[in-house]
């Protein structure tokens, strides 16, 4: 049971990961129909900025993240500005292939200016574990799931109680409609980027101390977190929170009682799987349904 336990807590570690880089790729799906594959490289400035902010030790761990969370965020701002903006809109492949080009940009570009070397971050809450039923959980993995939580009541609360929120849930549902009663769409989107890019932020900064972080660290990270945003259900923020969830835990059972050499092909056979019997996902619905 003990070992179990530690597997579980283990992956809801990591699912918690998966999920908020699922939500960042439905946050964009929802305004623009975009699957924007440089969510991944959010992920990485997160993680990145943060250690070259805090490296110097003139900076202290949580004003270096902030500042990096809000970096990312303008990135975010930038990409769809400089990238996706100019695109033509009617070409969903186009855009998607724009993406790609973007993600292979930034990576280069963080491996010119910051180099190959693995980074790490200290652990938020030190590194002596809790004993939970046996179980040895670092602080950090509750730092990962409670902000996952947080993020989840922000957002829930950012599109039921704010007019802003309340239109961009209007330009996901339909963006003529939206256009035609007034809100700006254009601003809708980049918006999107922007929580996008801070989510994968957040991300990044969560995972450093757990493991590590380096200029390509968002390729994996991001295919994974697409994975759980498809598994759960594209555009839906509940699906990708058990797409990440599902994802993770599996991973981990897998690593643990089978090997951990199948660990990677577990999320591609659970998304198999699921888009053989379920094309919408886990909790998918109908584009228009989406909330």
């Amino acid at each position: 049971m003990a070992e179990f336990l530690q597997i579980l807590a283990s992956g809801l570690t990591v699912g918690a990961i998966y999920a908020l880089i699922g939500l960042g790729f439905s946050m964009i799906y929802n305004t623009s129909e975009v699957i924007n594959f440089a969510q991944g490289e959010f992920v990485m400035i997160g993680g990145m900025v943060t250690v070259t902010l805090y490296a110097g030790g003139q900076i202290p761990l949580a004003v270096a993240a902030l500042a990096a969370i809000g970096i990312t965020a303008l990135v975010g701002i930038a990409v769809e500005r400089l990238a996706i903006e100019p695109a033509p809109q009617n070409n969903l492949t186009t855009l998607i292939i724009i993406t790609l080009g973007v993600s292979i940009t930034i990576r280069g570009l963080a491996e010119v200016v910051l180099g190959k070397n693995f980074y790490h971050l200290p652990a938020f809450s030190g590194d002596t574990p809790f004993d939970l039923a046996g179980a040895e959980v670092t602080p950090q993995a509750f730092w990962v799931i409670g902000s996952l939580i947080a993020v989840m009541l922000a957002l829930a609360w950012f599109f039921n109680r704010t007019r802003l929120g309340k239109a961009m849930l209007a330009t996901s549902q339909n963006r003529m409609a939206a256009e035609l009663m007034g809100i700006n769409v254009k601003m809708i989107l980049r918006l999107s980027f922007a929580l996008s890019a801070l989510l994968g932020a957040i991300a990044g900064v969560l995972t450093a101390p757990i493991t590590m972080t380096k200029y390509d660290v968002g390729v994996m990270l991001g295919l994974k977190g697409f994975c759980a945003a498809v598994i759960g259900g594209l555009g839906t923020a509940t699906g990708a929170l058990f797409g990440g969830l599902l994802l993770g835990v599996s991973e981990a059972l897998a690593a643990g009682y089978i090997s951990s050499s199948y660990k990677d092909a577990v999320a591609f056979i659970i998304l198999l799987g699921v888009l053989f019997f379920l094309p919408e996902g886990l909790f998918g619905r109908a584009r228009g349904e989406r909330v």
